[in-house]
């Protein structure tokens, strides 16, 4: 295939890179990214894109250094020897994990040349860390919430999974960015008649958790919005190419987001093994 090809703004010998026009069609989905594109390239080439700048070198790293941190740092922060469900601190710090490894995946290895069935099943394994993170990171809310009801609190246990799960072929099925978003809304719903029930004292849970929980809601929501708007590259097309596009931002919105959820829940678990249940 002839490549139309633009000027690379390589650090280390990187090939010659392309603009939107010459790049594989199922590439083409911001039309305001309009260089930097790498060519189709193997798992070798794909791994050294790490070492030269292109347009995606910014949507890798976002994610690619928190999920180091998270990984060996999150263990290490969690109270494992006073929370009494140890598999409340599991689920959290696999939650944690699963939106950035799917996302380094997808964005390192997006331009393989298996092409297009290469990229939907990298868009699809994304897509499920996004769930994961909705799913597994809500668990432990809903337990530690409804922590004096155990029959209520296994009945919403296994609905929200139920709906986690639908929730997740409605993502990986979706056939736009709005509906992608759009598939996360029961859950959030979910979550916040959950919140409603501690603001209301009808749930359990640490005094200082829920303003964590509504924060990391919030940042995730906000970053939902600036990745489907396109904005600022829409704005300026050309100027964002390689830093500090719509994409670039959710990132690290999504990052401060999980941030606060793994405060939300430390402070629960740590209230937990504290409290006591009225007779």
């Amino acid at each position: 295939m002839d490549f139309k090809i633009c000027p690379s703004m390589a650090f280390l010998n990187g090939p010659r890179l392309l603009d939107l026009a010459s790049s594989p069609r199922h590439l083409q989905f911001n039309r305001y990214v309009l260089t930097g594109y790498r060519p189709v390239s193997s798992v070798n080439e794909c791994v050294k894109s790490l070492f030269y700048l292109h347009n995606e070198l910014g949507n890798i790293y976002t994610h690619g250094i928190p999920l180091l941190c998270f990984l060996f740092l999150l263990p290490l922060s969690i109270p494992w020897a006073q929370i009494s469900a140890t598999w409340l601190g599991i689920v959290h710090f696999l939650a944690c994990l699963s939106p950035q490894l799917g996302s380094v995946l997808y964005h390192l290895f997006m331009n393989h040349e298996g092409g297009a069935p290469v990229y939907r099943t990298l868009l699809t394994l994304d897509m499920c860390g996004i769930c994961m993170v909705n799913t597994l990171g809500a668990l432990p809310i809903v337990y530690t919430t409804l922590l004096c009801y155990p029959s209520t609190r296994t009945v919403a246990l296994l609905s929200y999974t139920l709906l986690s799960s639908y929730a997740i072929y409605c993502a990986v099925s979706a056939t736009s960015r709005f509906r992608r978003l759009q598939s996360f809304a029961w859950q959030a719903l979910f979550r916040f008649l959950l919140f409603y029930a501690r603001w209301a004292g009808l749930g359990a849970g640490s005094p200082t958790a829920l303003r964590h929980f509504l924060t990391t809601d919030l940042l995730a929501l906000l970053g939902g919005l600036i990745n489907i708007t396109r904005v600022p590259e829409r704005w300026r097309p050309g100027c964002f190419d390689y830093w500090c596009n719509s994409h670039q931002i959710m990132h690290v919105l999504v990052v401060g987001s999980i941030l606060y959820l793994h405060w939300g829940v430390l402070d629960d678990l740590l209230w937990i093994s504290s409290y006591r249940c009225p007779p």
